[in-house]
């Protein structure tokens, strides 16, 4: 819907707009997903015969399309032997993961495999705000969660090492290492070796989410730190399952996905996965691996949709600056890359804000989302994702949640 120049100075002035925005979830944008049209207009072009001459069409090869494992290892810098070609989702990946490991165990350093599931009880530690799909699977297969703090480098180390250190019913901790969903932290090196070294059950378990390993809103590009290796050489080589995808680099609901990991892992999995495929969709693979070729043809594509992205960042943070700048207790973040904004209002308003924003016709993301259980203990965090709208909705909503946010503590001085 067009929108109006002018621009509203009160959330009465904005509910009256009776607009339509959703800011809810990180979905690229229509204009991002053109820029991987290609996938679909050169499909035929692709072929369905694979370097070897391998018929995508056909069944087979559980581990993926040698040239989709050879593509994930020089984006992920990790052995092809290493490296399995999945379906379309990392997250499906994740799921299954976690599934496989209460039902049957993961290889441990103590011996033969038990199933996680077997133990009294299972718990994950959950850095906090952090991303709510992961809390879901939790939730959804039944597995305890404890919220860890974060910080601008990762989680508070101090914290997750006391916690692990005498409970073996902690099997695993979420990771999204490079701009966290949402808080866009940073991992440190120290971080990554902390928890690769860290005393902790012998089939304790990093699920190393690398969603945004080429997600830059900057000219720098941060590098993941190598779990793999910091594990190896913590005497820990089983400890990392790592998770990457093209979904927001590509076509977000039909793209390719990397499950990676030691030699053991990777066996495991394999053996795990045998029951439920007979290999995964070689075709759209064999698309990918002809459309992204290299690490270079992938970096030219992430330079345009910066282009896009990096625009919408700003919106939201010159409205926030405008609006918000020197409100008491209020902050937010300026994140290098990834896909959120993570604001922080005073503690008690998150709610209300969020309340606010739908009464007036914007759709946000749940306060406390990015907490286990949907809880936030001090109601204060909100999380922004402005990739989906145009540019001028995007700054339109980020009106509407200042306005909400400052409606919200307005309230509740009364």
């Amino acid at each position: 819907m067009p929108i109006s120049p002018s621009v509203p100075t009160t959330w009465e002035q904005f509910r009256a707009r009776r607009m339509k925005l959703d800011m809810s979830r990180g979905k690229p944008s229509p204009e991002q997903l053109d820029l991987s049209h290609a996938l679909i207009d050169g499909a035929a072009d692709a072929g369905h015969v694979a370097r070897d001459g391998f018929d995508c069409r056909n069944y087979g090869l559980p581990a993926g399309l040698p040239e989709a494992r050879e593509l994930g290892a020089e984006l992920l810098e990790l052995p092809a032997a290493q490296v399995v070609a999945a379906g379309n989702s990392s997250l499906e990946l994740m799921h299954d993961a976690l599934a496989f490991a209460l039902l049957y165990g993961v290889p441990s350093e103590a011996g033969d495999a038990m199933p996680w599931r077997g133990a009294r009880d299972v718990a994950f530690l959950c850095p906090s705000p952090g991303y709510d799909r992961h809390f879901a699977i939790c939730e959804a297969l039944g597995v305890r969660m404890i919220a860890a703090p974060m910080n601008d480098d990762g989680p508070d180390m101090d914290f997750v090492e006391a916690q692990v250190r005498d409970d073996p019913s902690i099997k695993g901790i979420w990771c999204v290492p490079l701009y966290s969903n949402p808080t866009g932290a940073i991992w440190s090196e120290d971080v990554t070796r902390r928890l690769a070294s860290m005393p902790a059950a012998p089939d304790f378990r990093l699920f190393w989410d690398d969603a945004y390993r080429f997600h830059h809103l900057t000219g720098e590009r941060p590098r993941t730190p190598d779990v793999l290796a910091a594990c190896d050489a913590a005497g820990h080589p089983d400890r990392a399952f790592v998770f990457a995808s093209l979904s927001k680099v590509t076509l977000a609901g039909s793209a390719l996905a990397w499950f990676a990991s030691s030699p053991r892992n990777v066996a495991w999995w394999l053996k795990r996965t045998a029951v439920r495929t007979i290999g995964p969709d070689k075709l759209n693979q064999l698309r990918h691996v002809r459309f992204v070729r290299d690490r270079a043809t992938l970096d030219a594509l992430m330079d345009r949709h910066r282009a896009i992205l990096k625009p919408k960042f700003d919106a939201v943070d010159d409205v926030f600056r405008a609006r918000l700048a020197g409100i008491a207790g209020v902050r937010w973040t300026r994140p290098r890359g990834g896909y959120f904004i993570s604001l922080y209002a005073p503690e008690g308003n998150a709610r209300r804000t969020v309340e606010l924003a739908a009464d007036a016709g914007l759709v946000l993301t749940p306060a406390g989302a990015a907490f286990p259980y949907g809880v936030d203990p001090s109601d204060s965090h909100l999380r922004i994702a402005p990739s989906f709208p145009s540019l001028d909705e995007v700054a339109l909503a980020a009106e509407g949640i200042a306005l909400s946010l400052l409606k919200a503590i307005d309230e509740r001085r009364r």
